[in-house]
């Protein structure tokens, strides 16, 4: 009986700074955080300082010498590059290094392939995936396609090439449908929730800052944890129970993370539109990372890029556990902001307190005595508010409780 040993990728990391080393250093180490879950094992790290990367080989000729060198010496069958690479990148150092070259689009794409478990987060994977590939085959052999005419533009290669764009292309708007469907049963499932007269804080952050890890932790979810990016791909929504006895809704999402393609997040946008419907906006940072305001600066260009604007916000700098020195933690884009660790339990009960308050803040407190035949009000308030004292008298109901803004002008 023979033993067949799965061949693991061995691959060298390549990026390219044009501006700052120390946000490209943060950026290849992410990278190679990002190697690792995909499972494939880093051999080295090369980083060529460019005025621009070079449009047709992503890093000059002598780089380039370099790393095919360095592929034979560390026994390397593959590159990553840092950057979405465009087609004719891809074609020139496939040529030039006779090896497999992926970007960091391509990884990332093939991490969520293996981490999405719905229907829904499987169709978005696929959608992405094909987006990409759509990109590159367009690029790919532009001289075959029917639309240039004349010599050289007829073949078996060109009729291959036009197939593979119809069938993509038939695949996304079929995979566009199916999106569709799924997000109108989103919608339902908000509207029900909305009918339920729970509000809903979203749980946003850079891609393991310890989202699942918060939402397991105060309501028992059971979501996948681990040190890992991307470990949770598909939202879970559960109610969370506040010190005064009302609740609330905590969904959490996907992980945001540098140099997010643009397609992606198309892909994704209806799982992200959790956050575009929430009512509060939950900002889990991991304070112990040294690129800390960076992910910060991340998460709110993307979500300013899903329209997600105007809502309280409350920046949790978890972690706190494995904070080694003290720092003055800020944030000017919350409305309030608390030091937590999710593992550890520190600030939680803080957080509920927190959560409670912004709450009632969108309430109006409300002290009356309804006469019987105006019962039909009381009955809004116990749908709608927060009843916190009921009492019937001879002359109507005696009523204490917080109910929204938007319904307190009928009652």
């Amino acid at each position: 009986m023979y033993e067949v040993e799965e061949c693991r990728e061995r691959v060298i990391l390549v990026g390219v700074c044009v501006d700052s080393e120390e946000s490209t250093y943060a950026s290849v180490k992410e990278l190679e955080d990002l190697a690792r879950t995909a499972g494939a094992e880093v051999a080295s790290s090369v980083i060529q300082n460019r005025e621009s990367v070079h449009p047709g080989t992503y890093i000059g000729k002598g780089k380039i010498e370099e790393i095919r060198q360095m592929l034979y010496l560390l026994d390397a069958n593959g590159i990553i590059c840092d950057d979405e690479l465009t087609p004719a990148q891809m074609n020139h150092l496939e040529r030039e290094l006779e090896c497999k070259v992926m970007d960091r689009t391509l990884l990332i794409l093939d991490i969520f392939a293996g981490r999405a478990r719905t229907s829904e987060g499987k169709i978005q994977v696929e959608l992405a995936q094909l987006k990409y590939r759509q990109a590159r085959l367009i690029g790919l052999r532009s001289s075959l396609s029917r639309l240039g005419g004349g010599i050289g533009t007829r073949g078996p290669g060109e009729k291959k090439l036009e197939m593979d764009r119809r069938l993509i292309s038939e695949r996304i708007g079929a995979l566009k449908k199916e999106l569709e469907e799924v997000k109108r049963h989103r919608d339902l499932i908000r509207e029900g929730r909305q009918g339920g007269n729970l509000k809903t804080a979203a749980i946003v952050g850079y891609t393991n800052a310890g989202k699942s890890t918060l939402l397991n932790v105060l309501t028992g979810a059971g979501v996948l944890e681990e040190d890992a990016l991307f470990a949770t791909l598909d939202p879970t929504t559960r109610v969370l129970d506040l010190p005064g006895g009302s609740q609330i809704l905590l969904t959490d999402t996907v992980g945001f993370i540098r140099k997010l393609p643009h397609h992606l997040i198309e892909a994704f946008k209806s799982t992200l539109e959790e956050a575009v419907f929430a009512d509060i906006i939950v900002h889990v940072v991991d304070a112990s990372s040294s690129q800390m305001e960076q992910q910060m600066q991340v998460v709110y260009e993307t979500l300013h890029q899903l329209g997600v604007e105007k809502k309280p916000v409350v920046t949790l700098f978890n972690k706190q556990d494995k904070v080694v020195e003290k720092m003055n933690l800020r944030d000017h884009n919350a409305d309030y902001c608390l030091k937590i660790s999710a593992k550890a339990g520190i600030g939680l009960q803080q957080f509920r307190e927190v959560l409670e308050k912004i709450l009632l803040e969108q309430q109006i407190y409300l002290e009356r005595l309804y006469p019987y035949n105006e019962a039909g009000k009381v009955a809004l308030i116990r749908q709608w508010g927060q009843l916190l004292e009921e009492e019937f008298l001879p002359e109507g109901i005696q009523i204490r409780a917080y109910v929204p803004k938007e319904i307190y002008g009928k009652i």
